[in-house]
């Protein structure tokens, strides 16, 4: 009787862990940011800075694997990369795509010591073509703190870091919109606007070639090689949307959509895996390894 009461009472602490693992993972918005703790101002310097030096080594486009691995999604268009996940409208015909939009929360990074990224943004091209237009959110693991920004890039002109106050749980939209040969980059922090930003650039139609839309949680790659893809649990894209061919649509309208996987270098297992399209807008990649 009293092993078969020590076994009922670690089965009682097994459930209570369980229910308050549950419990945790449906924390409301202005639960994740209460829980945050803002770096002072000197160790936000420093982690800027060093940010800023990181992302001088050249941020490079879509590295691409090979085929989905064990059947892990039905799906014909899924696919893999070393780092991106999520999805991406693919056209053979420059000029294809004039915007691309989505909403999403921050997440929030769970830091070791190593140097971690974990970036979040929607952009035209990148997937077939040798630019990006893009602008998103991004986690990053300095010294075992988590620091988060907003941000913008022309790729491959540099990464331009916004927002400095950016906090998880804060609900951000994004939007790259082409006119001819004019970029606009948009994103709204509407928990802090202080955040946001709208930019205008201009890009030649030969180099820029809007060929594809992407919605992308990436672990950016530099001439030194792939960074560590930070442990941001899980993100969620909603309300994304693309215009082709002067036709507004969703993720899936498009006749051309990969879902993508980012994988390891020895193509060996994921870093994180993505969730199909939740109605034609929405989807979830959700974090497994760091490298």
């Amino acid at each position: 009787m009293k092993k078969r009461h020590i076994r009922m009472m670690v089965g009682v602490a097994i459930l209570a862990a369980t229910i308050a693992t549950v419990a945790g993972s449906a924390a409301t918005q202005s639960t994740v940011q209460k829980s945050y703790h803002r770096p002072s101002t000197r160790l936000l310097s420093e982690a800027t800075a060093a940010l800023t030096a990181y992302l001088a080594h050249g941020h490079q486009t879509a590295l691409h694997a090979h085929g989905l691995r064990n059947g892990l999604s039905g799906s014909p268009s899924a696919t893999t990369s070393y780092n991106w996940s999520g999805y991406a409208d693919v056209a053979s015909t420059d000029a294809t795509f004039s915007a691309v939009s989505g909403s999403w929360v921050t997440p929030a990074a769970t830091c070791t010591n190593e140097d971690q990224l974990t970036s979040e943004w929607v952009g035209l091209d990148g997937w077939n073509s040798d630019t990006v237009e893009q602008d998103g959110t991004l986690d990053w693991c300095f010294e075992g703190t988590a620091f988060y920004y907003t941000w913008y890039e022309m790729y491959p002109a540099g990464t331009i870091e916004v927002g400095t106050s950016l906090q998880p749980g804060d609900a951000i939209s994004a939007s790259v919109v082409r006119t001819g040969t004019s970029y606009r980059m948009a994103l709204t922090d509407a928990t802090n606007t202080a955040n946001s930003f709208a930019i205008k650039k201009t890009c030649a139609a030969t180099t820029c070639v809007a060929t594809s839309a992407e919605w992308i949680a990436e672990r950016p790659a530099f001439s030194i090689g792939i960074a560590p893809l930070a442990d941001y649990s899980s993100w969620t894209l909603k309300a994304g949307k693309e215009t082709a061919n002067g036709v507004a649509g969703s993720i899936s309208s498009y006749a051309t959509s990969y879902q993508v996987y980012s994988i390891d270098a020895t193509d060996s297992y994921y870093l994180d895996t993505t969730s199909a399209l939740k109605n034609p807008n929405q989807f979830t990649t959700t974090w497994l390894n760091s490298y």
